[in-house]
Parts: structure tokens; sequence; C-alpha cells
């Protein structure tokens, strides 16, 4: 593949659906520069010496958007993405249609819907527990996490999904999944 033919994965999907494991496999099999909405908001809520809770983020991303407009974050993520000469690149964290306002104006830029059941999400964000509050959560709580504003507009924004990619299976099956899409894409770009 040369640059011209770069691939933008944008990822959405509903909280622990696999996302950021999707992005890992790319940086790890092609060497692709990922990009996440949230490192914004984790870089803001670090240097305020705040814990990291999905709490605490989702009150800044608020902040944020109240105050700057909606697209904010969309708007640094697609600089970053534009100005990125890698040959593949991976945005985690897809949540709202603003986010891919700014994306979809980039070629190659392609949006992938990472669908995975709620209760195998429960069970990975429980044993991940990527947040401070996260490996304490009950199925409820958790439930309750999925009606924040912030989770909202994911249906709305996976119907502009070109792919689909089914992460209810193993390792092996999401990473065959990832391959399939990547293959359909330089597919369609020959």
């Amino acid at each position: 593949m040369t640059n011209n033919k770069k691939i933008i994965l944008g990822f959405v999907g509903p909280i622990a659906a696999g996302k950021g494991t999707a992005c890992q496999y790319l940086k790890e099999k092609y060497g692709a520069n990922t990009y996440r909405f949230s490192s914004i908001l984790r870089d803001i809520v670090d240097r305020l010496y705040l814990p990291q809770s999905r709490e605490n983020l989702q009150k800044i991303s608020s902040v944020l958007r109240q105050n700057f407009g909606d697209d904010l974050l969309a708007l640094a993520i697609a600089k970053d993405v534009a100005a990125d000469n890698g040959v593949i690149v991976a945005v985690d964290g897809v949540r709202r249609m603003p986010d891919i306002k700014y994306l979809q104006k980039i070629p190659g830029f392609y949006l992938i819907y990472v669908d995975t059941d709620q209760k195998n999400r429960y069970e990975r964000i429980i044993k991940r527990g990527e947040n401070t509050d996260d490996n304490k959560k009950t199925f409820a709580q958790f439930q309750e996490d999925e009606k924040q504003e912030s989770e909202q507009q994911i249906q709305e924004v996976a119907k502009s999904a070109k792919f689909i990619l089914d992460n209810n299976g193993s390792p092996e099956d999401t990473r065959q999944g990832i391959e399939k899409i990547i293959k359909k894409i330089n597919d369609l770009k020959d």
C-alpha cells in the first residue's frame, strides 16, 4: 500500500465493545497509529489530579462541548488524523455524530460498528478495570452508565457505519473479522 491509499478506521460501539482491542490489533499487526477521543479527556483529568473515573471523563467532556461546541474533540482528532502519514490509522471511541463530521471528509475514512452483547461487555469492563470505578461496578450500575448522555448517540452513529465487526467470539474471531474488513477496503481501493 502506498500512502495515497491511507486507510482510516473509526470505531463506534457501546462501552467495552472492543473498540480499543481492535485498535490495539491494528497497531500490533500493521503499525497503525491510533487516536482516542478519551485521551484528550484523560489528559485534562490527569492534569487536574482527578481520578480517571467514567463520571469525571463525562463531566469534562460535557463542559468542553457545552462551552466550545459539540465538535471540539472531533476537530482535534480529525486534524491529528489528517496530519498522520501512516498507512493505517485507527480512531477509537466515536460516540456522537459530530465525532465523524470532519473524519468523513478525509479520503480513506471508514466507520466500523463494533457489535458486542451487553453481558460480554460488562464482564470485559470489570476485568480490564481501565477507569478507577470500573472493576467495582454492578451490572445494574453498568446498565446505568449506558444511559448517560455520552452513550445515547452511539446507535444513531452506528447507522453510518460501512462495516460491522462482531466481537462476541474469541480474540481470534475478532482478528479475522478485522482482516476481512481490511481486505474489503483494499478491494474497494484497487
